[in-house]
């Protein structure tokens, strides 16, 4: 039988235009039916390994020098990429689809909840990334992420991200601050970076200029104008903030202070009442005052004795399992036995009062207080939600924010009010604080950022 072409020709485009809307609508049926995705939980914290072992994990100051996309110094061990900033909703911080494991449902990106009258808040996810810095201006707050910068206008919802394809030499973020007028940006493998926001222009600098190490963890200018620079081999002090100037570039190092800088781990800074310069160590607390060297550690009473935190402790893998550097450690602090993340040598977390005194967030060890004199130390026991303290920030009204393993606590002397995902915080690791001119609190997580207004007063 003859069959002309042209009715061959109706029945192919028939039989094609049949398959392309059957394949449509299972398309269409499969997407209703998908399940959301599935949510993955930060690594369990624990003290930062050896720089040789390039595995840093979650909570600690060293979280994402290797994991969460920072570029790392010549020859260090090659992590797994970042994942790419991508935009929620209008204009709000980056998006991410995963939350922690047994997160609270939370609503979409950049939507308002209430959990109570009083109590609203709003959310911004950021991916699989930690939050350990913000900095708080008029209508604008700075959010660094271990994927880069965030300029987030407050006013009109608008951001910008700011990473290694716009001049940054690290996508990993530590520290934000402001040095003469320039965002001072502290970064996991890419030294300290100034941004002039007139000219949009950064500056760099790093071990060739002076710097201990490409890994920045604070940065401070004290009353005299000094810069003082926080890094995972030293603390840098460079003379009247001529950061351009090389002769005016210090290291202070375990070696050359004959160990009055107690570990060349430096992760925090502060000015004390009488200009004296505190530092944050993995080795103790050390102090800087008319060119003299002083430390304190475990032995003088920093950090609650393992005996009292024994049974509090959450994270029990043991560090000393995963570098050699750890495992030395131990064995210098008399803890060759303790097989969990404890280490009360390891300060995370550093704030000094106006009367002078010290306090001092361990790693297990729980909120450590120094009069000048003689430690206490605070624990589980006494009301803190968790004793790895990885945020301390001063109050409005003369209380303490303390950012713990799980959740964020309000010292006023006496007790702890305690928050977590139930109070409207996007996650119960707390790594930063800041306050805006509204009076409302921005807690950073891992996984994003909690607005919170009407939760206490503010810093």
């Amino acid at each position: 039988m003859r069959i002309e072409a042209r009715w061959l020709v109706l029945v192919g485009v028939g039989v094609f235009i049949l398959i392309a809307v059957s394949y449509a609508l299972g398309l269409k049926r499969g997407e209703e039916r998908s399940p959301p995705p599935v949510a993955t939980a930060p690594a369990a914290p624990a003290p930062a390994p050896a720089k040789a072992a390039g595995a840093a994990v979650a909570g600690s100051p060293a979280q994402d020098a290797g994991e969460r996309g920072a570029t790392l110094p010549p020859g260090h061990p090659v992590s797994r990429p970042s994942a790419t900033a991508d935009a929620a909703g209008s204009g709000r911080l980056p998006a991410g689809s995963a939350l922690p494991a047994g997160h609270a449902p939370i609503p979409p990106a950049g939507a308002a909840g209430t959990v109570r009258n009083d109590i609203t808040f709003t959310h911004f996810r950021v991916g699989n990334r930690n939050i350990k810095t913000m900095l708080a201006e008029e209508g604008v707050m700075w959010v660094g992420t271990s994927g880069g910068v965030i300029r987030y206008d407050t006013e009109s919802d608008d951001y910008r991200v700011f990473d290694v394809r716009s001049g940054l030499l690290s996508n990993g973020v530590f520290h934000l601050s402001r040095l003469g007028g320039r965002l001072a940006v502290g970064t996991y493998g890419g030294g300290l970076s100034l941004f002039d926001e007139q000219s949009e222009r950064w500056s760099h600098y790093n071990i060739q200029h002076g710097l201990g190490d490409a890994f920045v963890y604070d940065v401070l200018q004290l009353s005299n104008g000094d810069i003082w620079i926080a890094t995972w081999s030293g603390a840098n002090r460079v003379r009247a903030g001529a950061l351009d100037e090389r002769d005016e570039w210090e290291l202070f190092t375990v070696e050359n202070t004959a160990g009055g800088l107690p570990n060349d781990w430096v992760y925090g800074l502060a000015e004390g009442s009488n200009g004296e310069v505190w530092l944050a160590t993995e080795g103790g607390l050390a102090r800087f005052m008319e060119g003299k060297w002083r430390s304190w550690g475990h032995a003088e009473g920093l950090g609650a004795p393992y005996e009292s935190v024994r049974d509090q402790i959450e994270f029990t893998r043991d560090p000393a399992n995963m570098s050699s550097h750890h495992a030395r450690q131990k064995v210098e602090q008399g803890l060759g036995k303790v097989d969990v993340a404890y280490n009360p040598n390891y300060i995370v977390s550093l704030l000094v009062n106006d009367d002078g005194s010290v306090w001092a967030g361990t790693w297990g060890g729980g909120l450590a207080h120094f009069d000048g004199e003689r430690w206490s130390n605070l624990t589980m026991a006494d009301g803190l939600p968790a004793n790895h303290v990885f945020m301390l920030k001063r109050a409005g009204d003369g209380a303490i924010w303390v950012g713990t393993s799980k959740g964020l606590a309000r010292y006023d002397g006496k007790e702890f009010k305690v928050f977590t995902t139930r109070d409207g915080l996007f996650a119960d690791n707390v790594f930063s604080l800041a306050s805006d001119r509204k009076g409302s609190l921005w807690v950073g997580s891992y996984g994003g950022v909690a607005r919170i207004k009407g939760l206490a007063a503010p810093m």
